[in-house]
């Protein structure tokens, strides 16, 4: 029996025997062809991109069938790219001066795609780099006439173990023979982690080499909460973690039927909000059938997906427009664009030597200003169709602040102009992810109506710790001191100013520090929508008073295991299930 900790990215227990994913590496060398040839190339590539798409089509209405969406980005994504106008011309460029063959061609300019994107230290555009591996196979695939389609053909259940999974092939995963999955590598963000969730099948990421160390033969545990795979179990394991799975998932039926429509209010009628983080439209109707009460964190990055082109504001409008009509009356926060230079080209096509602490989000707004006014004059039209906000991130000063409202006034005066209607009134926030943005919050709070504390990065930047390295994983510390003071800070001048303060981060959806967080007075969780029934138990099992002296405790320690082993203590009394 073999142990194995990774990321647990969609929750509960999958145990059956493993399926082994080969990852199919086309190794295509350089081949040339005749001149004669060359017209009956170029329709054998666009048959190719015909084929192609027809499929990411039939995918797309199997996952519409499921969810009953009229959207499906990744999909939709994946097919603009194939027939994206730049694409072709760079591919058809190489067949026609240089006379590479097709797949050739294919493969060069797809691999200079994937070098623009792989010097990156960022999750989410390397998590990017699947979805274009994914197209390049797919057109290689079918100009090679291998049509064979992948886990099309299982006779039982299994638990998938592959390198990574692309996300169209997990769209495609068939939940009933599909128990599980775990990958070598992968994050919360990726697209595969996403889908997972939301098909509800146990996954664990970022395994390093589990694909190698699995074959067959092998039976599988995965534990998606804890982020645990377990190879070749005894039986008394196998028996515990099925007895797990069944109480898990009766629990979380439980917790959805009785707490979606409740509010989040405490034993003795202390009440807060509890919002979701989405990343992709199709997830509001996830948010809304676990009970959000608002959407605290619209991710907006996905709409920058296809490298070398930037989304039009239609684009950007139509995906707000759909996403505040399906929300009424439930408040969406959309976080303008939140990238880094090293994804888009600027400053000379010069490369990042620290992403983190370069050139990203609000600081590449104002130096792709045009990039920033299209998207605000999409949030701010879309704002007519329901109850949008907008929320700037990685906000550092209160000239940054300024300049960015300035930005957003001068387009308010643009839409006044052409007559295009909006929400005046429409609020206005900021991420506070950085120290010094935590440390100025009392003057940054007279500037805006709300906060969003972003705990991600507002840990990292604190402890200077890179969360993605994982040399120095275990200084990544949410409960240190230093940390819980800034929150702390953050929380009371919003308190104190009668602004609303609100949490995205990862630590707004960790049950470990719910109660903490209800202490220092936190008013508006956001989270992941799937652990919102749990989040939203915690919070109706205690009384605040509890809370209180719970937060007052742990601001006494002194460092961050004593107050993780304090917390995990007192919180496993009231979610026995998941105190494993």
């Amino acid at each position: 029996m073999e142990i194995k900790k990774g990321i647990g990215v969609s929750p509960g227990i999958g145990i059956a025997r493993a399926f082994v994913l080969d990852s199919e590496k086309y190794r295509i060398p350089l081949r040339y062809v005749n001149e004669k040839d060359i017209k009956n190339e170029i329709e054998r590539f666009e048959e190719a991109v015909r084929n192609a798409t027809k499929e990411l089509e039939n995918i797309r209405k199997r996952f519409l069938r499921r969810f009953r969406d009229d959207a499906t980005p990744i999909v939709e994504g994946h097919i603009k790219m194939l027939q994206d106008e730049h694409l072709k011309t760079q591919i058809l460029e190489f067949v026609k001066n240089n006379k590479y063959s097709p797949e050739y061609a294919v493969s060069r300019v797809f691999r200079r795609y994937v070098k623009t994107l792989s010097g990156s230290n960022d999750p989410l555009f390397t998590n990017r780099i699947q979805d274009i591996n994914d197209i390049e196979r797919r057109l290689l695939k079918n100009l090679l006439e291998e049509r064979r389609e992948e886990l099309t053909d299982l006779t039982e259940q299994v638990v998938l173990v592959a390198h990574d999974l692309t996300p169209t092939q997990t769209i495609a995963l068939d939940r009933h023979k599909i128990k599980g999955f775990a990958t070598d590598v992968g994050g919360r963000t990726s697209h595969t982690a996403i889908i997972a969730r939301m098909l509800g099948i146990p996954a664990v990421v970022g395994l390093n080499n589990i694909s190698f160390d699995v074959s067959g033969s092998d039976t599988i545990i995965v534990d998606g909460h804890n982020g645990i795979v377990i190879t070749n179990p005894d039986e008394e394991t196998v028996k515990k973690y099925a007895a797990m799975g069944e109480s898990f998932s009766i629990f979380e039926k439980k917790l959805v039927d009785e707490l979606k429509n409740q509010p989040a209010v405490t034993k003795d009628g202390y009440e807060v909000s509890i919002y979701a983080n989405i990343e992709l439209p199709q997830e509001i109707q996830l948010a809304l059938k676990y009970g959000a009460k608002g959407i605290g964190l619209l991710r907006t990055e996905f709409l920058y997906n296809t490298p070398q082109r930037l989304p039009i504001e239609r684009e950007h409008f139509d995906i707000y427009k759909k996403i505040a009509v399906q929300s009424g009356e439930k408040e969406v926060v959309i976080r303008t664009l939140d990238l880094g230079a090293d994804k888009m080209e600027v400053n000379n096509g010069s490369k990042e030597k620290n992403p983190f602490l370069g050139c990203r989000a609000i600081r590449l707004a104002f130096q792709q200003p045009q990039v920033f006014r299209t998207q605000l004059r999409a949030i701010l039209r879309a704002s007519e169709y329901g109850n949008t906000s907008i929320m700037f991130p990685m906000i550092s000063s209160m000239d940054e602040l300024i300049k960015a409202k300035d930005m957003l006034a001068e387009v308010k005066n643009e839409l006044r102009a052409d007559k295009i209607p909006f929400n005046e009134n429409i609020r206005v926030g900021i991420m506070i992810e950085v120290p010094s943005a935590a440390l100025i919050a009392d003057l940054l709070i007279t500037q805006v109506d709300f906060f969003s504390i972003g705990t991600n990065d507002l840990i990292q930047y604190t402890l200077a710790v890179d969360r993605g390295n994982e040399r120095v994983a275990s200084l990544y510390q949410p409960t240190h001191p230093a940390v819980l003071r800034l929150i702390k800070k953050v929380i009371d001048e919003g308190a104190k100013h009668h602004k609303t303060v609100a949490m995205c981060g990862e630590m707004s959806g960790d049950w470990l520090y719910t109660i903490l967080l209800l202490g220092l007075g936190l008013k508006v969780f956001s989270m992941a929508p799937i652990v919102i029934p749990e989040i939203k138990k915690i919070i109706r099992s205690v009384t605040y008073a509890e809370a209180k002296k719970i937060s007052n405790e742990v601001m006494s320690f002194q460092n961050a295991q004593e107050t993780l082993d304090y917390l995990k203590k007192y919180t496993a009394q009231i979610l026995p299930q998941f105190s494993s």
